[in-house]
């Protein structure tokens, strides 16, 4: 699966994209102006996908990627 087609299916079934996540996300406090706090690892970012948005290992892992700075 494309790294595009994990974003389509998140956004099917969540209604969010990326820059939704990444605003979420901000809110938590896992981003600061857009970037990854350090002290945060992934672990905890899928866990909070896995858990508040229902989403798959593979599909919280291409948000987390996201974040970092993927775009395909």
């Amino acid at each position: 699966m494309s790294f595009q087609a994990y974003l389509n299916n998140i956004k099917a079934k969540t209604g969010k994209g990326p820059d939704d996540f990444k605003q979420l996300a901000e809110a938590k406090g896992f981003l600061k102006n857009g970037h990854l706090v350090e002290s945060i690892k992934a672990t905890v970012i899928t866990n909070w996908l896995k858990e508040e948005f229902e989403l798959g290992h593979g599909h919280a892992m291409a948000i987390y990627a996201s974040f970092k700075g993927k775009t395909e």
